[in-house]
């Protein structure tokens, strides 16, 4: 009896090593199976890349006047506010010039009032000899009724001294009247040509003057224009925050001179990141604008973030490159192409998007419906 249950027992432990070794493949048949199907009906409504990395605004700092470095208000990596004052350049310099420019507009302003009071006096000048004019042509309007009364006595008087009506004293009377008549219509006639000269000259003066009034007014103007550039460069003395944002590393120190336009360190925005991700352009078939993104960040793999497609680039990465590819030389090989994709975070009050830096690794997934 002993010896036939014992053989029973060898005969069941085979078939209970067979059940477990059918059951533990019939699982993993099962979860392979379940695994797959997932995967691939996840990548039929999905596209994934992990080719992608934060980007965000990098604003520059850049003097606009050269000049010595007199104080340095920040520090690497400090938080600044857009305004906030970052370095200050010497101003000694742009001080005097703008004192310079102040007395020059204060030389041209003496010349315009120069200038106007020649015009002032020209103009009344030529007021009085247009009034002399009017007297002298109705003094000529005078004379000239005086010489023709006293031509018509003439000419009666002479008739008469033919018929020896009047006595010769009487016609030599006449004839001096008539003459002395004449003699002032000249005299008034010239005096009236004199004063249209004195009238015309005068008019000159005046255009010359008010010419030198216009000139007067350009340099008044021009004056200005360089005090409000002294004042322009005064104020770029002092290098302010062009956004909100991070300090990079400083590349200043006090005492250093700084040429205008010479890069001196970047401000990186915290407040709007985004993501670049750069899709194979096989993957581009049936994404669009809009469509839901989860993004995940290497540095904060427990946080998923929301996001949206924002806009595709007109051209792939490739062609951005120092040097594009030139397939129409030398053998071509083709090579799957990417084109960089703008994704934008939808939740602008996620706690974690201030500590996002432009450059960290991400991780991003499309939900193409």
């Amino acid at each position: 009896m002993e010896t036939k249950q014992n053989t029973l027992e060898t005969e069941e432990a085979p078939k209970k090593k067979n059940y477990r070794f059918l059951i533990i493949l019939g699982l993993l048949i099962a979860v392979g199976g379940t695994w797959g199907f997932t995967k691939y009906n996840h990548g039929l409504h999905h596209e994934e890349t992990d080719d992608a990395q934060i980007d965000a605004n990098i604003s520059p700092v850049i003097p606009r006047i050269s000049g010595y470095v007199t104080e340095i208000r920040v520090k690497d990596n400090q938080s600044v506010k857009k305004g906030d004052t970052l370095i200050v350049l010497d101003n000694r310099d742009q001080l005097i010039k703008l004192e310079q420019a102040k007395a020059t507009l204060a030389g041209s302003e003496g010349s315009l009032v120069a200038a106007n009071a020649t015009t002032n006096a020209s103009a009344a000048s030529g007021i009085t000899y247009e009034a002399n004019i009017s007297v002298v042509e109705a003094q000529i309007e005078e004379a000239k009724v005086n010489v023709w009364r006293a031509n018509q006595d003439y000419a009666r008087y002479e008739n008469l001294i033919k018929d020896h009506s009047i006595t010769q004293q009487e016609f030599e009377q006449a004839s001096a009247t008539k003459q002395k008549a004449e003699r002032a219509l000249a005299v008034l006639q010239a005096q009236k040509g004199a004063a249209e000269r004195q009238a015309k000259a005068a008019g000159k003066q005046t255009r010359a003057t008010s010419v030198q009034t216009t000139v007067a007014n350009a340099n008044i103007k021009a004056r200005q224009a360089e005090i409000a550039n002294a004042e322009l460069n005064l104020s770029y003395t002092v290098i302010t925050a062009p956004t909100d944002g991070r300090v990079s590393k400083v590349n200043a120190q006090v005492g250093q001179y700084l040429q205008a336009g010479q890069s001196l360190f970047s401000i990186i925005s915290t407040t709007e990141p985004w993501v670049v991700a750069n899709f194979k352009e096989t993957q581009l078939t049936k994404m669009k604008l809009g469509q839901k993104v989860r993004v995940h960040v290497d540095a904060y793999p427990d946080h998923e973030f929301e996001a949206r497609v924002a806009s595709f680039s007109p051209a792939t990465g490739a062609r951005f490159a120092l040097l594009p590819p030139d397939n129409a030389s030398g053998n071509f090989v083709k090579v799957v192409q990417r084109l960089p994709v703008r994704i934008e975070f939808s939740k602008a009050d996620d706690q974690f998007i201030s500590q996002l830096r432009p450059g960290m690794n991400v991780f991003v997934d499309v939900e193409l419906n």
